[in-house]
């Protein structure tokens, strides 16, 4: 188990750095594109034909998405630079993720039925708080319940939040029942799991 945490481990601090190098490559790369689209770098020289000929092709997939939604072609390497910057911190924290629920799983595995057993209810519940969040944001953007990024949510989520509905009432336009839920699954697992 320790060589597995030391191989993850190592893995994810080379994938940190291959990602942060590729951020400062994008920057310096928006960095150029951006004076040359704006005119600091003067249209004729070599810095700005280059950039207008390598880089600026790197650019054209997220120009004509923010031209579609009305924006300005010349921000497009401060978006590209952002999606990079937010793709890998997502990238990062998924990866970071999965290897704790599996190191989790390999003790869980190790401590025999009462760690599995564990692991089972803090899935479980982790997958529910999760809907309910999903539903709550979802509701914040008034996507569709059929919404096929959302339907899961409803679909785990609605069987709790029914009932409770008929007896807490909304304050305006704010529904707690994600809340109540959310508190009464916070207990429901620490009672679950007391006797571990």
């Amino acid at each position: 188990m320790e060589t597995i945490l030391y191989a993850t481990g190592v893995a994810l601090g080379a994938l940190r750095v291959v990602l942060l190098a590729g951020a400062v490559l994008v920057a310096a790369a928006a960095g150029l594109s951006w004076a040359a689209r704006t005119r600091r770098l003067s249209p004729f020289s070599g810095v700005a034909r280059l950039t207008r000929s390598r880089i600026d092709p790197m650019f054209q997939p997220m120009e004509r998405r923010i031209l579609r939604a009305g924006g300005q072609p010349a921000h497009a390497p401060w978006w590209t630079l952002a999606a990079v910057v937010v793709g890998g911190i997502v990238l990062l924290s998924l990866l970071g993720f999965v290897r704790n629920e599996l190191l989790g799983a390999l003790y869980a595995v190790q401590s025999g039925p009462r760690g599995l057993f564990a692991l089972l209810v803090a899935w479980t519940f982790g997958i529910l708080k999760a809907a309910l969040f999903a539903r709550v944001i979802s509701s914040w953007f008034q996507l569709s319940p059929y919404s096929r990024w959302i339907r899961w949510a409803f679909v785990l989520t609605e069987w709790m939040l029914r009932p409770l509905r008929q007896v807490i009432p909304t304050l305006g336009m704010v529904d707690l029942t994600p809340l109540v839920a959310y508190f009464g699954l916070t207990l429901l697992q620490g009672l679950l799991l007391r006797g571990i």
